[in-house]
């Protein structure tokens, strides 16, 4: 669908009337802006203009503002894996000429996501599946200090905040911890922080670069002074951040970065744990196979250090491929880019959302200067399941709805329990100016005059009633290819 689908929405102006989205005139206008002032896609992306079907029998162009969830491939990653996929073949200890060559991908691949995040020297590339892995693993590299005291039990633990995506919460759970509640304002939050580490000593502080929620970045270099000054190191949740700002492990004092491919544009299954080697080395091996040891024996185990201790059984290579291109592709774009392409991006969209009546747009603290493009929102009277199928259904725009894996800040924000949750839009760098509209002209249109299509919840869900789109069929097509339709089980039986 073309902007001009939305004509109600486009006649407004968000700035000046007849202003254009222009850059000053002592500055160069950049790539991403067209002659008319439209924010265009950064990169590109596989699936840029994907048809997918309505509800009235028309297809439009796809809005992905989704990115958050599960970010597209970059065309160039894609590009990347289909050239290096004919010479796949296991790695390390293999003679043949595709073993040697899937070797030196890999690697390199290690390498160049170190530099990526501006690992020292001594730092660990582990290669695992994702964020959720990666905290795992660190969770089990903590060093149990056993001791009498107080102080001396503090000394293990790991303190969090409410605020955190569960990834950056459940792993912690297991051993010793402490949550700290975030206050009601962000400075107010890092003296209650500080006053916490203080209180009794801890050894990691691991805390989310960027709220999957409102998009907020936190302060991270306040936040690793405070942790240092009180002896413990420091992790970073960056699974939302590394997206939308650059991250430099010796730069900033950063202890330990963890990250997921499909969120940074390398949706083939690999992430990282990128941090100092002492706790990777000296802790069980994070999963015991082959790879991760330097001889076996009935009675004992010598352990290769880190990063292959952490990594049994054959990598994923080109899951490590696809993360190296994107992150080169991310470091490649011209300086401040990003995020100008971004700001300008989340600007038009909180603007816009904020010409709506009955549009709640999420922050956890009035104090927070910086954000990233995910905008957290909620539809008065509105079921946020419903909101989001009407989008699909009926303007071809994806979006997020439901508690975003982070029930306890969704409770805070008085959106929580089984009947709660929002909404969210997110933006990436194949976002344009054109989504933006169409998201926010089709909330328009809802709280105008409604919907168009008649809804009911099908296995917990909101669909189309009845959904004429050709999802159903296609899903079932696909499905026969892999195993029996319809049954309902893994194509393995065995």
């Amino acid at each position: 669908m073309s902007s001009s689908a939305n004509p109600s929405f486009h006649a407004r102006s968000l700035t000046a009337p007849g202003a254009r989205a222009t850059a000053p005139e002592s500055v160069p206008q950049p790539a991403w802006l067209d002659a008319e002032g439209r924010i265009l896609p950064l990169l590109d992306v596989v699936g840029a203009g994907l048809p997918v079907p309505l509800v009235d029998g028309r297809a439009v162009p796809y809005a992905n503002l989704d990115y958050a969830a599960s970010a597209p491939a970059l065309r160039s990653v894609a590009d990347r894996v289909a050239d290096v996929l004919p010479y796949y073949s296991s790695v390390h200890r293999g003679a043949g000429y595709a073993s040697q060559v899937s070797t030196a991908l890999y690697e390199g691949a290690r390498e160049r996501i170190g530099r990526f995040l501006g690992a020292r020297q001594d730092d660990v590339v582990v290669v695992v599946r994702n964020t959720t892995d990666a905290l795992n693993l660190l969770a089990s590299a903590v060093p149990a200090r056993a001791g009498g005291s107080d102080a001396a039990a503090g000394a293990s633990e790991v303190v969090f905040l409410d605020v955190e995506h569960h990834a950056n919460l459940l792993p912690w759970l297991s051993g010793p911890h402490r949550c700290v509640r975030a206050a009601d304002s962000l400075a107010q939050t890092l003296v209650r922080l500080d006053e916490a580490l203080a209180e009794r000593p801890a050894a990691l502080v691991a805390i989310t670069g960027c709220s999957n929620v409102s998009g907020e970045l936190l302060p991270l270099a306040e936040l690793v002074a405070i942790a240092h000054l009180r002896g413990a190191r420091i992790a970073v949740d960056a699974a939302q951040l590394a997206p939308h700002r650059r991250i430099d492990l010796a730069a900033s004092g950063i202890d330990y970065v963890a990250l997921s491919g499909h969120k940074l544009y390398a949706p083939f299954g690999a992430g990282v744990l990128v941090g100092r080697r002492d706790w990777l080395d000296a802790s069980p091996a994070y999963l015991a196979g082959g790879g991760a040891v330097r001889e076996v024996a009935v009675v004992a185990t010598q352990w290769a250090p880190a990063p292959q201790r952490h990594e049994g059984g054959t990598p994923n290579v080109l899951g490590a491929v696809a993360l190296a291109a994107a992150c080169d592709a991310v470091a490649g774009l011209p300086d401040g880019a990003l995020h100008a392409h971004e700001a300008a991006l989340t600007q038009r969209l909180v603007e816009g959302l904020a010409t709506l009546d009955g549009i709640e747009v999420l922050r956890i603290w009035p104090d927070s200067s910086d954000r990233a493009g995910v905008v957290g929102f909620t539809v008065t009277g509105k079921d946020p399941g419903r909101v989001a199928a009407y989008l699909s259904a009926e303007h071809g725009v994806g979006v997020r709805d439901g508690r975003f894996c982070a029930h306890p800040l969704l409770e805070r924000l008085g959106h929580g329990g089984r009947g709660g949750g929002a909404l969210r839009a997110s933006l990436g760098v194949g976002s344009g100016s054109d989504d933006v509209d169409r998201l926010v002209g089709a909330l328009e249109q809802l709280l105008l005059r409604g919907e168009r299509w008649e809804y009911a919840l099908a296995d917990g869900r909101w669909a189309p009633s009845p959904d004429p789109r050709p999802t159903a069929a296609l899903l079932r097509a696909w499905a026969a290819g892999a195993g029996p339709s319809g049954s309902g089980t893994s194509a393995c039986q065995g």
